[in-house]
């Protein structure tokens, strides 16, 4: 009988309709497929097993956080090989439901049934998130959800980030192999936001999803504002007070656990809102919108940092990627940044300036897996191995996203204008003064 590695390249193939461009080793020690390829190690019959009870993305995702499933080579290749499959067929796993009526696809369905084994469902890994019932985006949803992505140990994201802990796209000025640094990127970020913002001596900074504090440490110390910096996460607020406190800024920032709908003491000069807005929803982003603008003075100006995906020809037909609403970001949605620019301009903006920095992200993203990999030990000291396994593959998946253009990054400026329209920015904006 042949070994179940060629068994599973036959059936996938039958099944897809075209040829795994990958390797497979099955649990039974045998290999079969491109010999030069990446190699996919379904490590026991779960992983099938998986599959066969959630077909799609999110079986996968589970049988790769279980550790039922890993990858033997380099994971970039891996996941651009696969995605490339799914991208060529113009549809991805979850359409497979409705395949089923061709007799190939079931037949291919029946032999993997057979492989699998009992068929048994296996739980979901521990670290998938666990549905309550309710609406999205209440102050309670959010709450829960940012603390699953969040609160899982500081010592685990100093390992990924690095010493900065700035937790979107750096800004490269010059790439590594020039001598620049993760710490360096970041800091030009910083410094980037500081600049569009027009930050000086005096002003009232809001850091919306202030993270572990590094905006409004850099704000406050290079620029001379007072911040008030605010997260959900319980996490976030102790490390960023420290890190206030250490500096020696205490009389300049304040740090609080607070729902950006919650905040009250505007007006303030300047708002930097850098990578929190996916957290909002497609529903309440108005509302986001509106908040931030009540909470500006005239002439004060938002810098609105923020990932988006390719728009749809039917945007009804968007839904969210099982595997980050599951595992990385519960309730996180991505929009076009027409979307965005346009609801911004609904709550009274004018949209001063626009900027891509598609690129920086997937840079940031291959350095922050590196850092994850090197010291892969630590990690597993600090979260579980699923957690790990869970950064590991949506960081690695997410710089192959930005490297093709399926989704990119924006920096958006826009202004509160004043009763007579006036800006208060320079003629040529990209000078930042």
């Amino acid at each position: 009988m042949a070994g179940a590695a060629l068994r599973l390249q036959n059936l996938f193939e039958q099944l897809l309709g075209a040829p795994l461009p990958v390797r497979i080793r099955a649990w039974d020690g045998s290999q079969d497929g491109p010999p030069d390829a990446p190699t996919l190690v379904v490590r026991n019959r779960r992983a099938l097993r998986r599959l066969l009870f959630k077909p799609g993305e999110l079986g996968l995702a589970r049988a790769w956080v279980a550790g039922d499933l890993d990858v033997d080579g380099d994971l970039y290749t891996a996941l651009d090989l696969m995605a490339g499959l799914v991208w060529e067929r113009g549809e991805d796993a979850r359409t497979l439901a409705g395949a089923l009526r061709d007799p190939e696809v079931r037949a291919a369905v029946r032999g993997l049934v057979k492989l699998a084994g009992p068929p048994l469902p296996p739980a979901p890994p521990p670290e998938e998130v666990r549905r309550g019932r309710g609406h999205l985006h209440t102050k309670r949803s959010d709450r829960r959800a940012i603390s699953h992505h969040y609160d899982v140990g500081n010592d685990f994201y100093e390992l990924v980030l690095g010493s900065s802990m700035v937790y979107s796209c750096a800004y490269w000025q010059a790439p590594e192999s020039e001598g620049a640094t993760l710490q360096d990127a970041q800091r030009d970020k910083l410094e980037l936001v500081s600049r569009k913002l027009g930050l000086s001596p005096g002003q009232r900074l809001l850091d919306v999803g202030c993270g572990w504090g590094s905006m409004a440490v850099h704000a406050a110390r290079e620029h001379g504002v007072s911040v008030v910096g605010v997260t959900l996460s319980q996490e976030q607020a102790a490390y960023a007070r420290k890190r206030v406190a250490d500096e020696g800024l205490t009389d300049r920032v304040e740090i609080r656990v607070q729902d950006y709908r919650d905040v009250a003491d505007g007006p303030y000069d300047a708002i930097s809102s850098i990578g929190m807005a996916e957290h909002v929803g497609a529903e309440r982003y108005l509302e986001y919108a509106t908040d931030l603008y009540r909470l500006l003075g005239p002439g004060g100006r938002l810098l609105n940092h923020q990932i988006a995906r390719r728009p749809r020809r039917d945007e009804s037909a968007y839904s969210v990627d099982e595997f980050i609403d599951a595992y990385v970001f519960p309730d996180g949605e991505l929009a076009p940044i027409g979307t965005t620019v346009t609801q911004l301009e609904r709550a009274g903006f004018e949209v001063r300036d626009v900027e891509s920095i598609r690129e920086h992200y997937a840079l940031t993203l291959r350095r922050w897996v590196a850092n994850l990999e090197a010291d892969w030990a630590t990690a597993l000291r600090l979260v579980s191995p699923g957690r790990a396994r869970v950064w590991r593959l949506y960081m690695a998946a997410s710089a192959l996203a930005f490297e093709r253009n399926r989704i990119g990054v924006n920096q958006v400026l826009a202004v509160k204008t004043t009763e007579s329209g006036g800006s208060g920015l320079p003629l040529r904006t990209r000078t930042w003064n």
